[in-house]
């Protein structure tokens, strides 16, 4: 009996042990995969504050609430299942369709610089329409192109894991994306608010915290700007590592190869940060060049086609 119940315990003990490993595993490709997703995320929270502009401050977390809402039906009811269904029926489709969405990454780079440079820009129409219900089913139809490219990158990364993995990591990332990004903005969005109210204080003592409420006010467009920029970059960089890497994969490994000698040039030089840098600047600029082909050639098509 005791013998019995001793090898109980062990075999208790060593499922116990596989579960760790398992969660252990599943945390690390998560934190991977949500790495990966980086250039998608900062986009994302970039623009969707750009949706509630324009309406009254009681309305602003409400439509976030919903976009929120419909951006995790998105990634748990369509993508998720979708992506198991690819990942197991047609996993030869994973490489050409990463590339696809590190290639649509790069245009929406390229045409945010275009539009930084005053040509016009894709999101900003999103912002210009009033009517609360046509809003939000038009963010979350923006959030449904978006989503895809996340759960793409995360697939992409998870593609050789078991089928239980791969659900996991999709799920915890669909979820985690949909809470860090929206949270984010429902901060963002409320940020001026608080600001203000801050700003409104009486008293000797809650000078410092007016001081702070007034330059939070002040300091949100700039902000704003910066995390459309930092996007940007984020997209270019993401977008064009993405296609690189798939360009290796298919035996054409010469620009990918460019970028990491270059990159382990300037970390001989100036240590792994350099490295890093070289890396993300490198894949950035094949992220320009790669937009800004695609988006010369459809403007060029686009031109024959007026005429």
């Amino acid at each position: 009996m005791a013998t019995g119940l001793i090898a109980l315990l062990d075999d208790v003990a060593a499922l116990a042990k596989v579960a760790a490993a398992t969660l252990d595993d599943t945390a690390g490709l998560t934190a991977k995969a949500a790495v990966k997703a980086a250039g998608v995320v900062i986009d994302d929270a970039a623009v969707t504050p750009t949706y509630v502009v324009g309406f009254a401050a009681a309305r602003e977390l409400p439509i976030v609430w919903r976009i929120a809402m419909g951006s995790l039906r998105n990634k748990l009811l369509y993508l998720l299942p979708a992506a198991l269904a690819l990942s197991a029926l047609a996993p030869w489709a994973i490489t050409p369709l990463l590339m696809a969405g590190g290639a649509y990454l790069c245009v929406e780079g390229v045409e945010k610089l275009v539009a930084a440079f005053g040509v016009g820009g894709e999101h900003g129409a999103a912002a210009e329409v009033r009517d609360e219900a046509t809003l939000v089913a038009g963010a979350i139809r923006t959030d449904l192109v978006l989503s895809a490219e996340i759960m793409a990158i995360t697939l992409g990364t998870v593609a050789a894991e078991s089928f239980l993995n791969r659900a996991i990591v999709l799920a915890v990332v669909g979820v985690g994306i949909t809470v860090l990004v929206y949270g984010a903005v429902a901060l963002i969005v409320k940020a001026d608010d608080a600001g203000v109210a801050l700003a409104r204080l009486r008293g000797g003592a809650a000078a410092p915290l007016r001081v702070f409420g007034r330059a939070l006010v002040s300091g949100m467009p700039g902000l704003l700007k910066g995390l459309a920029a930092v996007g940007t970059a984020a997209m270019l960089w993401v977008g064009g590592g993405i296609v690189l890497h798939g360009l290796a994969e298919y035996g054409v490994a010469g620009p990918g190869d460019v970028v990491h000698h270059l990159a382990v040039l300037a970390g001989g030089l100036a240590g792994p940060v350099a490295e890093w840098v070289a890396g993300a600047l490198g894949a950035g600029v094949a992220g320009v060049v790669i937009g800004g082909v695609i988006v010369g050639g459809l403007h060029a098509w686009q031109a024959r086609r007026g005429h």
